[in-house]
C-alpha cells in the first residue's frame, strides 16, 4: 500500500512541479513583455532586467501554487485514469477516502512550501528586485502626494519629500505637537540616514523652530540624531505591496497603524490572507480529485479536465476579487480573505462524498 501511495505522490508532485514551470515561464515572458520598453533609462540594461525578472519569480510562484497544485494534480491523475492505472488501484483494495488522504498530504507539503515562499523567499525577493530597478532607473521609492510621504509617530507628523531605495530620506519635515494638539516645533533636515547600532535616524542640516506662547526661536544643527518609532523596516512597505510582505512585517505595520490611530483593513486583510492562502494548496488538490473520473471515456477526460483548469483560474482571480471588495465595501478582514479558500475546500470535500456514495 505505502508503495501506491508514493507512487500517486510522485506522479502529482512531478506534474505539478512541471505546471508551476510553465506557468512561470508564461508569467516571465509577460515580465520581458512589460519590462523592455523601460530599457536605458538609467543603467537599466539587459542584465539588469533579467536580474530583476529572476528576483520576481519567487513571489510569482507564491501566488500561483495552489492553481499549479490544481492543474498538476487534475493532469496527473487524468493521466493514471486513461493508462488505467486508477482503476487497478481502485481495484486493488484502495478507497477513495485513502486516495483523498494521499492527495491532502500532497496538497499539505505543498501549501508548507507556500509558507516558505511567502514568509522567505517572495517578500525578500520582491524587495531586492525593487531596489535593483529604482537604483537603476534612479527613481525614488514612492511619493504618495505631492508634498511626498506622510506617517504619524505618536505626537510628530512626519513628511518625507523622496526616499532613496536604500531608505535614505530627503527633504524632512517633522511637526511635533503637545498633548493640546499645539504645534510645539518644526524641523527641517536635508538628509537623514539610519544608524543600526543606536536604532536612531542622523539628520543633516537641521533648521528647528521652537513655537510658545511667548514667542519663537529658530536653531540649526549641522548634524543631530533623531529617536524615532520609524524604521526602515516600516519603510520598506512602500517597496512592496501588502500582499507580498511577510506575515511578521504584516502585524508589525498593522500595530505600528494602530497605536498612530490609522486605518488597517488592507493590511489585515492582507495579514489573513497570507495566514489561509497556503490552505488553497489543499482545497485545489481534493477538487482536483473530485475532478476525476472514475472511467476511461475520453470526452469525459477532457471536459473534465478543462472544467477544473477554468476553476482553478476563477479561483485565482476571485481571491483577488474578494480582497479588492473587502477594502472597498470595509468588508470583516477575515472573511474578505478566508472566504474563497474555505468555499473551495468546502466544494471539494462535498464533491468527494457525493463520488463516495454513489
Amino acid at each position: 500500500m505505502k508503495l501506491i501511495y508514493r507512487y500517486i505522490f510522485r506522479a502529482l508532485s512531478q506534474s505539478t512541479l512541471f505546471t508551476l514551470l510553465a506557468l512561470l515561464g508564461l508569467y516571465g515572458f509577460f515580465d520581458v513583455i512589460q519590462e523592455v520598453p523601460q530599457l536605458g533609462q538609467g543603467s537599466y540594461n539587459m542584465s539588469t532586467m533579467i536580474s530583476y525578472i529572476a528576483l520576481l519569480i519567487p513571489g510569482h510562484a507564491y501566488e500561483l501554487m495552489p492553481l499549479a497544485v490544481l492543474i498538476g494534480a487534475m493532469v496527473a491523475m487524468t493521466q493514471l485514469v486513461t493508462s488505467s492505472e486508477y482503476t487497478i488501484i481502485r481495484t486493488s483494495g484502495i478507497t477513495l477516502a485513502q486516495i483523498a488522504g494521499t492527495l491532502f498530504a500532497f496538497g499539505l507539503a505543498f501549501a508548507v512550501l507556500t509558507v516558505g515562499l511567502g514568509e522567505f523567499g517572495a517578500p525578500y525577493a520582491q524587495q531586492e528586485a525593487e531596489r535593483i530597478k529604482l537604483q537603476s532607473t534612479r527613481s525614488m521609492v514612492a511619493q504618495e502626494f505631492r508634498s511626498g510621504i506622510w506617517v504619524k509617530d505618536n505626537a510628530n507628523f512626519i513628511n518625507v519629500h523622496e526616499m532613496l531605495p536604500d531608505t535614505t530620506l530627503l527633504g524632512i519635515r517633522i511637526y511635533s505637537y503637545d498633548s493640546d494638539y499645539r504645534l510645539v516645533r518644526t524641523r527641517l533636515a536635508q538628509r537623514g540616514t539610519y544608524l543600526p547600532q543606536t536604532r536612531a535616524w542622523r539628520l543633516q542640516n537641521v533648521s528647528e523652530t521652537l513655537l510658545s506662547p511667548t514667542g519663537t526661536r529658530a536653531l540649526f544643527y549641522p548634524e543631530i540624531e533623531w529617536k524615532s518609532v520609524i524604521e526602515p523596516t516600516i519603510l520598506n512597505v512602500l517597496l512592496v505591496v501588502p500582499e507580498q510582505m511577510s506575515a511578521m512585517n504584516l502585524m508589525t505595520y498593522i500595530e505600528h497603524l494602530k497605536t498612530n490611530k490609522q486605518k488597517t483593513q488592507r493590511y489585515e486583510i492582507a495579514l489573513w490572507g497570507k495566514l489561509f492562502y497556503p490552505l488553497a494548496c489543499i482545497s485545489m488538490a481534493l477538487v482536483a480529485l473530485a475532478f476525476t473520473p472514475r472511467q476511461r471515456r475520453h470526452g469525459q477526460l477532457g471536459i473534465r479536465l478543462f472544467a477544473g483548469i477554468c476553476l482553478g483560474v476563477a479561483f485565482h482571480f476571485i481571491n483577488r476579487l474578494f480582497g479588492y471588495l473587502g477594502l472597498l465595501h470595509d468588508w470583516n478582514p477575515i472573511l474578505s480573505a478566508t472566504l474563497p479558500t474555505l468555499l473551495f475546500l468546502l466544494a471539494g470535500v462535498t464533491l468527494i462524498l457525493r463520488q463516495e456514495s454513489r
